[in-house]
């Protein structure tokens, strides 16, 4: 694991950024990195998989609460709905990631990565009004809430991605958001739907023969410190970024994430 640390440093750095800039968690670039690497040690590939997932959601917490700090300084964080995603994104993490430890998720995977590159399309499709529509909500319903967090949160435990690829383009589309008040409320959901679903991995790999050395259950702690060695500072950096460019450009990011994203769960990219 040595030889991997300058990677999985520089993997960190990279996330920490695109996080706070883009209001996700950064697991569409952790996991795929980490899967490759603790796999390449000789790890099972399942094992290896739902460690990935775990430590994946355990990075993204300091990374997204460095960001979310700079977001509310800015104003831009609204705690309601952060709170509310967040609190019901946790349980439905902490069930999603439970069913990850015993269930296969390719389906889901392959469901949820049309579904996403559906939205991305309606989004692109929507980046000329970016910032010229005044009929946001502050305070959208709380039923509406409770069920977007609940699905976000299944699917964050279930693929270890921070769930802001959901949270977004929801507030986005059905709350009619503003780019970057989006980004910085699922910056802030984040913080407290990841705790359920790393609680999921930890509890599922307690006592599971073959795992690295220094897990707790599917968390492994010296990949986690050598993420977020940069991910935390760079964190700050992508918040600042974010607060500089103008909404329709960070939208147009934030679609090419999405297909990215979309198109690797579907299984283009391995």
């Amino acid at each position: 694991m040595l030889e991997l640390l300058p990677i999985l440093i520089a993997t960190g750095a990279v996330v920490g950024f695109t996080a706070a800039l883009l209001g996700v968690g950064g697991g569409f670039i952790l996991v795929p990195i980490m899967y490759w690497a603790i796999s390449g040690t000789g790890v099972a590939e399942d094992i290896a998989l739902r460690t990935a997932f775990g430590t994946s959601l355990l990075v993204i917490v300091p990374t997204v609460a460095s960001s979310t700090w700079r977001h509310h300084k800015k104003g831009a964080v609204m705690w309601r709905v952060a709170l509310t995603l967040g609190a019901c994104g946790a349980i439905g993490a902490l069930g999603g990631s439970t069913l990850a430890a015993y269930l296969p998720a390719a389906a889901l995977k392959v469901g949820f990565g049309v579904f996403i590159l559906v939205i991305s399309a309606r989004m692109l499709v929507g980046i000329k009004s970016e910032g010229a529509a005044a009929d946001w909500s502050a305070s959208p319903r709380t039923i509406s809430l409770v069920v977007l967090g609940l699905t976000m949160g299944v699917i964050a435990g279930l693929t270890g991605l921070g769930g802001g690829a959901l949270m977004v383009p929801a507030l986005v589309l059905l709350f009619h958001f503003p780019m970057l008040r989006a980004v910085a409320t699922s910056s802030a959901a984040i913080i407290f739907t990841a705790p359920g679903g790393i609680i999921g991995y930890v509890v599922n790999g307690l006592g599971v023969a073959g795992r690295l050395p220094y897990s707790v259950g599917y968390v492994n702690i010296v990949v986690f410190l050598a993420l977020v060695a940069l991910s935390i500072p760079m964190a700050q950096v992508g918040a600042r970024t974010a607060h500089a460019i103008d909404g329709r450009k960070l939208r147009i990011l934030f679609v090419v994430l999405m297909v990215y994203v979309g198109l690797r769960m579907v299984g283009l990219f391995r």
